[in-house]
């Protein structure tokens, strides 16, 4: 009898990252820290932090993912990991300086948007506040 194996799918906000069948383990990291899925764990929702996620395929050996902020649920086999960002590889320095690059760059680019809406909603909130008054 072959050993039981889970489904992952990794997703980001507009494509399929992944889609894997046959994983032996998975190994997520969440703020209290990381925590290992095997076939017959209970179902299971993790809000996961910034980092390396893990899984084992036996036609791939051991993966790495670097994922920002997102979900993950486990519901009997499968296994869904909703994430904002993904980059895979299987070296983990490499791993290391591509997230460094990636998502540090991405992170200023987000905090210049996040600036000029807080300014425009600023803005909007003053003018319908005159407009009240008048």
């Amino acid at each position: 009898m072959p050993a039981p194996r889970m489904n992952l799918k990794v997703l980001l906000p507009f494509q399929i990252f992944a889609e894997k069948t046959g994983v032996s383990r998975i190994v997520a990291e969440t703020r209290e820290g990381s925590f290992g899925l095997l076939p017959h764990r209970l179902d299971c929702v993790a809000a996961l932090a910034p980092g390396i996620l893990t899984y084992e395929t036996a036609a791939e050996g051991e993966v790495f993912v670097a994922v920002d902020e997102g979900v993950l649920v486990k519901t009997g086999p499968d296994v869904l990991v909703s994430v904002r960002r993904a980059i895979g590889g299987k070296d983990l320095s490499r791993l290391r300086e591509s997230v460094e690059k990636e998502f540090l760059t991405l992170d200023e680019r987000e905090q210049s948007v996040r600036s000029v809406m807080a300014k425009l909603e600023t803005g909007f909130l003053h003018r319908f506040a005159t407009f009240q008054h008048e």
